[in-house]
């Protein structure tokens, strides 16, 4: 394993600001005794994955987040696998708003095998977010962003997620599914002519767009006090299609992606 390169570390402490807005008391806490100005939450993240999508080692990363909400709300339910988000529309079952995620990149180091394979630098991905809640219990959500740096494709996340508190824990699980166009799959998953001779060990390959992986995310969390909680999660993602049928995944990686994580928050009150 190795540490994640320290640009990464930095961009996700850009992308790590961002605002909660009020959620359903069913999920959460009871809101901080405080009915003036904002509840401020800092949050210590430690998560480990896949070095490369596809590849089969894994990289550490570590970073510091921020969030804000009104005081005297709750903070709304939020899967660890969700982008960055900020609501524009919000009720008691829809929220539509902004979303934004980071994308390491794939350098040579990450594994020598690579030797002849282009380098992908790590991406920014804006885009937009939908969330539904068809049932108490039940958290519907999509994405759909754009990527700038490392690829210029277009992808899609699609996740449910089974919420359920049970006093001071609460238990969250559900299926994912992820899409990507063909400029996306073809930067991560597609060897050129050019590659492959250089590489020696891969054929050229042009993959399409379609679905890149099927997979589940799990996380329980364990509110200490108002101030404290704590965040652990596990995801598995099984590639698929022409991401899975890559000669960079078959020769050098895996199918499956596993990470996990642990978040550790406080939050404390503010008033201008």
């Amino acid at each position: 394993m190795r540490a994640a390169p320290s640009l990464a570390v930095l961009a996700a402490l850009m992308l790590g600001t961002t605002t909660a807005q009020a959620a359903d008391l069913f999920f959460s806490p009871e809101p901080m005794q405080q009915s003036t100005g904002w509840i401020v939450t800092v949050k210590g993240n430690l998560r480990v994955g896949p070095s490369y999508p596809g590849s089969d080692e894994f990289s550490f990363i570590g970073y510091p987040s921020l969030s804000f909400r009104r005081a005297g709300t709750v903070e709304r339910f939020s899967a660890p696998d969700d982008g960055l988000s900020f609501s524009f529309l919000e009720d008691s079952a829809v929220r539509v708003g902004v979303v934004g995620r980071f994308v390491g990149g794939r350098y040579y180091q990450d594994n020598r095998e690579l030797f002849g394979l282009e380098k992908i630098d790590w991406a920014v991905e804006p885009g937009v977010f939908v969330e539904y809640w068809p049932l108490d219990f039940l958290r519907a959500r999509a994405e759909i962003r754009r990527g700038f740096g490392g690829h210029e494709g277009f992808v899609a996340d699609f996740g449910l997620d089974a919420v359920q508190r049970f006093g001071a824990f609460t238990v969250s699980v559900g299926p994912r599914l992820a899409l990507g166009d063909s400029e996306f799959m073809q930067t991560y998953f597609g060897v050129t002519p050019a590659e492959a001779a250089l590489n020696g060990r891969v054929t050229p390959y042009r993959p399409s767009g379609g679905i890149t992986s099927v997979g589940a995310t799990g996380a329980i969390s364990y509110d200490w006090s108002q101030q404290w909680s704590t965040t652990a999660f596990v995801t598995y993602k099984r590639l698929v299609g022409d991401a899975a049928d890559s000669p960079i995944v078959k020769r050098f990686g895996s199918e499956n992606q596993f990470g996990a994580g642990l978040t550790i928050s406080y939050s404390f009150g503010y008033t201008p």
